[in-house]
């Protein structure tokens, strides 16, 4: 069995961000990758939490990501945003357009962000539930490297395409989900080579394009999108919207331009908001929250359903009393990243 370390979310954050300083980081960088990762430790999405430290220190010492990066935020119309990331990490990018978005998306009803030249390897799931905790209606798109083939095709083309929505509730989380196009996330076949377990059937094929569960074919072959050409035509339309319409890199693009340091991609975000009370006769915005209620009771009435994010929200009830869990070999890994730090 293999050997745990357990922390507490507060080790989990100063790890993470002393790993990065260490490594050169910028303060307010570190900080809000630390944000991140720690709110995936905290609520179960282990495949994005400190196991994507390692990626990014890998990003920092290749030289490809510019660890101080100031983002710049401009506006190209009355309700469309861009933020430059100059080169950086997404995630403190997305803290500085979270609140122009959200102040335009009430001010005119909908807005959109772009974000720019960034390196995202995060989920999506933090940036539209705080839009969400808002009382805004969210959807965020990003693309990554090609690793997933088209259907029917046997070559990696898009990336794993991900989309996230969030739904606000009244007194209680809000409904979030964010899913790959792929028939999984990139990281959970990552997880399954290091934990030497199989992949589930239909995830993957190899490099000869015949299917596979081994996860090392399958990372060395092409990742399947979820549905056939369901996921496919999602998987598309993300490349459109989280890259040519902002005028960022496609998934094949960003994969030309890396160097294989084994970090992130560069590219870009997309996120829209909208303000339900602009979109009903009266501005009445409870009584459309009120609507989707009945929606989500109808669900719940059914024995064995959820509601998407309930399984995460029970996660954060858990973590902060009970800590987390992560491989020995990747403390160990972490530590040694942050002995500069001592």
């Amino acid at each position: 069995m293999t050997e745990r370390v357990s922390l507490s979310l507060t080790e989990v954050h100063d790890l993470a961000s002393a790993v990065l300083r260490a490594n050169g980081v910028a303060e307010d960088h570190s900080q809000t990758i630390a944000d991140t990762v720690t709110a995936a430790e905290r609520d179960g999405a282990v495949s994005h939490g400190l196991f994507r430290i390692p990626g990014y220190i890998k990003s920092v010492r290749s030289g490809k990501v510019v660890t101080d990066a100031v983002p710049v935020l401009s506006e190209l119309a009355p309700s469309v945003l861009r933020v430059d990331a100059a080169h950086g990490f997404a995630p403190l990018a997305l803290k500085v357009g979270r609140e122009p978005l959200a102040r335009h998306a009430r001010e005119q009803g909908i807005a959109a962000l772009a974000v720019m030249n960034c390196y995202h390897f995060a989920a999506l799931w933090p940036e539209v539930e705080a839009l969400a905790e808002q009382g805004l209606v969210a959807f965020a798109f990003t693309n990554s490297f090609s690793y997933v083939a088209p259907a029917g095709g046997t070559k990696p083309l898009y990336g794993t395409n991900p989309m996230a929505f969030a739904w606000p509730r009244v007194g209680k989380p809000p409904v979030v989900f964010d899913q790959a196009s792929s028939a999984s996330a990139r990281g959970e076949i990552m997880l399954a080579q290091r934990d030497g377990h199989d992949i589930p059937e239909g995830w993957a094929i190899d490099r000869h394009g015949n299917p596979t569960t081994d996860p090392t074919e399958a990372l060395a072959g092409a990742q399947l999108p979820f549905g056939g050409y369901k996921g496919a035509a999602i998987a598309l339309m993300v490349e459109l919207l989280a890259g040519a319409l902002i005028g960022d890199v496609l998934s094949f693009e960003a994969s030309e331009r890396d160097n294989r340091d084994g970090g992130p991609p560069v590219g870009g975000e997309f996120m829209i908001a909208i303000d339900p009370a602009r979109c009903v006769a009266g501005g009445d915005g409870g009584a459309v929250l009120a609507h989707a209620e009945r929606l989500f009771e109808r669900v719940l009435q059914q024995e064995g359903t959820r509601l998407p994010s309930d399984r995460r929200y029970r996660n954060r009830l858990r973590t902060p009393g009970e800590g987390i869990t992560i491989p020995r070999a990747l403390y160990d890994t972490l530590e040694g990243l942050r002995a500069l730090d001592r």
